[in-house]
């Protein structure tokens, strides 16, 4: 199984963000994998959330990591989270 390195600016973006390191990982390992632009690949898994983010309530967390694929390792380049199912 591949390591997992985080870039700072992936460090820096996730707590910005919303998105832990453990999350992360999960995505990685059991997310769906989705192209990304260049030579980078992404990956998406959905986390039941169901409370407040930034004064809203949502019922899902969505955390994307985009990662540079080495023969060894994925290097998380940066992080996006998205909020879904708010309207409470």
């Amino acid at each position: 199984m591949k390591g997992i390195v985080f870039s700072r600016h992936a460090l820096d973006t996730m707590e910005d963000r919303g998105a832990t390191t453990q999350e992360v990982a999960q995505a990685i390992r059991v997310g769906e994998r989705v192209p990304a632009k260049g030579r980078r690949v992404a990956f998406r898994k959905n986390f039941p959330y169901r409370r407040e983010w930034k004064g809203r309530f949502y019922e899902t967390k969505q955390v994307m990591p985009i990662v540079a694929e080495e023969s060894e390792q994925f290097v998380v380049v940066t992080v996006y989270v998205f909020f879904l199912g708010g309207g409470r």
